[in-house]
Parts: structure tokens; sequence; C-alpha cells
């Protein structure tokens, strides 16, 4: 049995190793995918399921994107921006991936969870070339239909979402879920249309709920395919996920709980007709004359 010194000297070393990877530019994240999309579309039940492979490292939304904007601001304006070159904000931004996942073993593969991801495809691509964009997406009025459920489910929360506002009808939701610069569905919604149609669309891998859920196996099977990944047997009766602290802060409780069986549930809508009828055209991905890029869908 080795005396706990040595553990403790060879945790150091291999400290030590890793900074000086990190330090003559190998990154700590070999292989990086990004999961983003819609809201409410299946990316939390996909990264339960893919969190199953012990060589996936997959979450809920990470705080990462938020770091590289606000590092990526800080080296483009003001009175230190001459210091960078775009090699440096390259490392940088690297660094933030890096730092974050310094728990990760250099063969695992890191799937990390935005929103945003799909607006800075072409970020994405310089920092990560092989990186691939994997987009959640479901009809619009059932997203909102999803969102108007967890509000109903809690009716003694208000919602960070709506800045805790009280009283509120669902139109009055509704228009602000889907304004374009802000709202939580009009703004992912908005750069998965921007990376769609532009040149970074090759990095794009579309995931629709329904395939989800109806047929988990072989969407996952079609997933792996595209990411040049050896098939792992997932066990889609028995997924586990929750994140409670962060749900009750968001004012949501249950809104990242992941059911156990991966099953379609068929339900009625709880939203108005018109709502439905008002986002219908909305789901350009469905349309095949305008995968002018043919983007795959899973």
């Amino acid at each position: 049995m080795r005396p706990p010194a040595y553990d403790g000297l060879y945790q150091l070393l291999m400290v030590r190793q890793r900074s000086l990877r990190t330090y003559r530019g190998f990154s700590v994240v070999n292989t990086l995918h990004l999961i983003s999309g819609l809201p409410r579309s299946g990316s939390t039940l996909l990264c339960a399921l893919l969190r199953q492979n012990p060589r996936f490292k997959a979450a809920m939304t990470s705080p990462v994107s938020s770091l590289c904007t606000a590092l990526h601001k800080k080296m483009c304006g003001g009175e230190f921006a001459v210091f960078f070159d775009d090699a440096k904000r390259a490392a940088m931004l690297r660094s933030v991936f890096d730092a974050y996942y310094a728990d990760v073993q250099f063969s695992q593969v890191v799937f990390d969870t935005n929103r945003t991801w799909t607006g800075r495809a072409a970020l994405l691509g310089e920092l990560y070339p092989a990186s691939r964009i994997i987009c959640c997406v479901r009809e619009t009025g059932w997203i909102i239909d999803s969102i108007e459920r967890m509000l109903a489910k809690n009716p003694l929360q208000l919602s960070r979402m709506f800045q805790f506002q009280p009283g509120t009808s669902v139109y009055s939701r509704v228009e602000s879920l889907m304004n374009s610069e802000s709202g939580l569905i009009g703004l992912s919604w908005s750069n998965l249309r921007e990376a769609w149609f532009g040149d970074e669309a090759r990095r794009l891998i579309i995931v629709p709920y329904d395939h989800l859920v109806r047929a988990p196996e072989r969407t996952l099977r079609r997933l792996y395919d595209a990411l040049g990944e050896p098939w792992f047997s997932h066990d889609f009766d028995n997924v586990v996920y929750d994140e409670p602290d962060y749900d009750a802060l968001l004012g949501m409780p249950g809104l990242h709980k992941v059911r156990q069986k991966v099953e379609h549930q068929e339900r009625k809508p709880g939203i108005p007709p018109d709502i439905f009828a008002k986002f219908a055209h909305t789901h350009f991905w469905e349309k095949p004359e305008l995968n002018v890029r043919d983007v795959p869908i899973l």
C-alpha cells in the first residue's frame, strides 16, 4: 500500500503536469461540442442521457458562455485592448473552458450547454474547429405551453424569467418571451435562425424534441454517428437529473427535473389556440426548401 504522502505528491504532480500542458498551448478540453437551440426543447433531457456515458461530460446551462462574453468584451474594448491580439484572445477564451472543466480527463468529451452558442458559431469555429452545435428544437406553441405549465405548478412563486412580476396575462408573457433581443424564446430563435442560414451551418445538428422522446435510441444513435463517437448503450427507463437549487433561484421549482422514463406523453395544450396559430409559421427547420445548407435533422 502506498503511503499517504505518496498519494499527495502524485496529485501535486498531476496538477503541475496539467498546468504545464495548458501553458504550452495544449488545451485541457480536448474534444468540445455545444448544446444549444430553443428553451424547453429537450436540452436537459439530452444532457441527462449523454452523462450516462462515462466518456461524456454534460449538464444543464453552464456559465461558460457568460464568462467568455465578459472576457471578450474586456479584451476588445477599454484601456487594455491594445495589449491583446487575436492569438491572445483565442488563448484566453479557451482558458475559460479549460478552467471550468479542469476536472475532466483528456479523453473525455465535453458538452457545454447554453442557448447563446448558436449566435457565436463563427467564434466557436475559431476556438474549436471540430466542434458541433447540437440544437434542440420544438414547436414554439408547445414551448410557451411548457413554460405556462411550470408557472401554474408553482402559483406561490414569482419567476425571475418575468422579473418577478405578478398579475400579468399569458399574452403579455408571450410578448416578453418572444422579444428578439432579450426574450427567452425570441433571442434563442433568432440566434438559431442566424446560424441556420449562415456559413457556419455545417456545425449544426438539429434534434427535434418529438424525435428525442418518441424514439430516443434511434435519435441518440444518429447523434453518435454525426459526432463520430462509438455507441454507448443508454438506459432510457432510468434517467435521473435535477437542479433544485438553480430552479429555486429562478422561482420555478422542477424546471430542470427530468422524468425517469423517456417517453412521449399526450396532453392538451393549456394556452389559447390563437397563440399556437400566431407562431405556427416559425418552425423553419421543418421546411425542406429552407434547409439550404443541408443541416442534419436527427
